[in-house]
């Protein structure tokens, strides 16, 4: 796995610690739950790593969302703002 920075175009955008946080889920818990080492969902958090489809996936599959949820290429808005613009 390296670490090597991404040009702003490959960069992926995630709202794991958001997820994390809000269902009470520290990163050593989510990553013995996808097969990965902690550091390795800090380093994704961070946007230090882009993770693997695989890796995306089980991801998805643990907070049961759509992997488009929790990761993107573009930035991703606040969850609150996606909200509201969903009831407008």
């Amino acid at each position: 796995m390296g670490r090597q920075p991404k040009s702003e175009a490959d960069k992926v955008h995630d709202r794991i610690g958001v997820l994390r946080a809000d269902r009470g889920v520290s990163r050593k818990e989510l990553a013995e739950a996808v097969g990965v080492h902690p550091q390795t969902i800090g380093y994704v958090e961070r946007g230090e790593y882009s993770p693997s489809l695989a890796l995306a996936l089980r991801i998805a599959r643990y907070f049961e969302l759509p992997v488009e949820a929790i990761f993107s290429l573009d930035p991703l808005p606040s969850l609150s703002q996606e909200l509201l613009r969903r009831t407008s």
